[in-house]
């Protein structure tokens, strides 16, 4: 057998039919709706308490902190009111013995005193203004609504949300050890220690960046009723999306905070990279299971190892040493010059990044998917600055391109299932459930619109929104297209539903997003305790 001949059968092995895509979304649909009557059910389904979007009119100041690992980013993001915002910020590494400080407050009250930083840089005037209201008189008597900043904090550790801006600690990742924090409400205690500070800011809300990429798109992009779904396919991937209270039955046994109920409708975040843990619907190839088999978490988050930016490399890698494993075939060995079209014979340095685990970073599938140079030459020397392979042969490049493709594509096809689940179990394909613009988008808040592959003109109440991140999404070449072919196949869509899915980059969840968020819950908060309806308008 010729080598391309075992690429192909190589490459095959990753193909994913239109009929496994339609049990993917029916076993996707299964596992949406346990997860909205249960705790504890495979797909996790949890409740953001965010019950409103914005719709791009919204107007001014707010605040957004964002702990997501070895820095802390401060934010302020003035809302125009025309879709368009900007956005000011400061970023600053967390010291290594903050880190695994012995209590919560040394942390803490570091972050305190980078946000004290950013406003007496910043916004002056208006925290020299309400220190002095602060130093002066009693918490008891309480600030003036507008005299606070209100700021959204995105804190990306496993936490139990109980509220809008409350979620106890479940455990410390990414290098960070903190005993004494572990079990308390994280917003409680960056609240604390601001108001040691005396500054004029309130913690209003506790953000996933997922909901945060849903909250930007639906600013940035507005429609009559907002986006239904904000979506991450990057290092990781998960999805949030718009719901209607009365499917969330867990709500009822869940011991959180009130909550605005007026809108009908709240934001869910799926934590959907566990679909399908059990593996009844998702495709396991070898080289799949062997990568399971050796990572930190064996038996988890089996459907992000198939579509996110942190496993894509390393399948690719697996299956290379496959091919070059099989003695009957030439794959990037020679037997003499002759055979190879450079005239020299190929060579892998022993110390080759493709002998490593997690060697091979996923950029490299979007270098080689996309070259089209004559004799492959962009993968070739790819293959030798990346994993040290010098004087690979055409046919060499041609199998790896051919690899690379398929691992993409099936990526691709597998995120369908999820959003095409999503827009199904939503009604939003049904007419009268679907009240959606498309806004044009402008200035420097503007959300880069991803093509629409259709010619023929959708009207703008039909469009179902959905805005995405990371740079799976954003940066493999074809990702959009294949995930376009494999929702036509999907009957309840088909060629007439996928047109009137619009699908747009959503950037900065942990900011600007936050930051909705924030007014979100000033909003609400508003609505509660003066009766007052809220600025956002519901996601109904």
């Amino acid at each position: 057998m010729s080598l391309m001949d075992e690429a192909r059968q190589v490459a095959a092995e990753f193909e994913y039919s239109a009929e496994a895509v339609n049990k993917g979304v029916k076993e996707f649909m299964k596992e949406m709706d346990e997860g909205l009557q249960k705790v504890g059910a495979t797909m996790s389904q949890i409740p953001t308490y965010v019950t409103a979007v914005p719709n791009g009119t919204e107007k001014g100041l707010y605040m957004a902190v964002d702990l997501g690992g070895t820095n802390f980013r401060v934010c302020s993001i003035h809302l125009n009111g025309d879709t368009t915002f900007s956005l000011t910020q400061s970023k600053v590494a967390i010291p290594r013995e903050l880190m695994v400080a012995k209590t919560a407050e040394e942390l803490f009250s570091f972050l305190a005193r980078q946000i004290q930083i950013f406003l007496k840089t910043h916004h002056e005037e208006h925290y020299e203004a309400g220190v002095r209201r602060r130093q002066t008189m009693s918490a008891t008597e309480g600030y003036k609504d507008e005299e606070n900043f209100y700021l959204g904090f995105t804190f990306s550790f496993p936490v139990h949300q109980v509220g809008i801006n409350s979620g106890k600690l479940i455990r410390w990742t990414k290098g960070f050890d903190i005993q004494d924090a572990v079990g308390k409400d994280v917003c409680a205690l960056l609240q604390e220690e601001i108001d040691k500070l005396h500054l004029p800011v309130k913690v209003a809300a506790l953000v996933n960046d997922t909901v945060g990429t849903l909250m930007a798109r639906s600013y940035t992009s507005p429609g009559k009723t907002g986006t239904l779904l904000g979506a991450i396919f990057g290092t990781g991937t998960n999805g949030a999306y718009v719901e209607r209270l009365d499917k969330v039955k867990k709500m009822a046994s869940m011991n959180g905070s009130d909550y605005d109920k007026s809108t009908g409708e709240m934001i869910i975040n799926t934590e959907w990279g566990s679909f399908d843990n059990h593996l009844s619907v998702l495709p396991n190839t070898p080289y799949d299971a062997d990568l399971d088999k050796e990572s930190v978490n064996p038996g988890i988050q089996m459907f992000e190892k198939r579509i996110s930016g942190m496993f894509l490399g390393e399948i690719l890698r697996r299956a290379m040493l496959s091919m070059m494993n099989r003695s009957h075939v030439a794959f990037l060995k020679d037997e003499h010059s002759g055979v190879n079209d450079v005239h020299s014979t190929t060579t892998i340095d022993e110390n080759s990044a493709l002998y490593k685990q997690w060697g091979l970073d996923t950029s490299f599938l979007s270098i080689v998917s996309e070259d089209h140079s004559p004799n492959l030459r962009i993968v070739r020397q790819t293959l030798d600055r990346d994993l040290s392979i010098s004087a690979a042969s055409f046919e060499d490049a041609e199998a790896v391109k051919l690899i690379a493709v398929a691992i993409g594509r099936r990526a691709a096809r597998l995120s369908a299932v999820a959003l095409g689940a999503i827009v199904i179990s939503t009604g939003r394909l049904n007419k009268e459930n679907t009240d959606t613009s498309t806004t044009a988008i402008t200035a420097e808040g503007k959300s880069q619109e991803m093509k629409v592959e259709t010619s023929e003109a959708v009207e703008e109440e039909d469009v179902i929104d959905i805005g995405v991140d990371g740079s799976v999404v954003e940066y493999y070449p074809g990702f959009e297209d294949y995930l376009r072919e494999a929702l036509r196949e999907i009957p309840e869509i088909g060629p007439e539903g996928e047109r009137r899915i619009r699908i747009g980059i959503a950037k900065d969840g942990s900011g600007v997003g936050a930051a909705l968020i924030a007014l979100v819950a000033r909003g609400a908060e508003k609505s509660q305790s003066q009766n007052h309806p809220a600025r956002a308008h519901s996601i109904g």
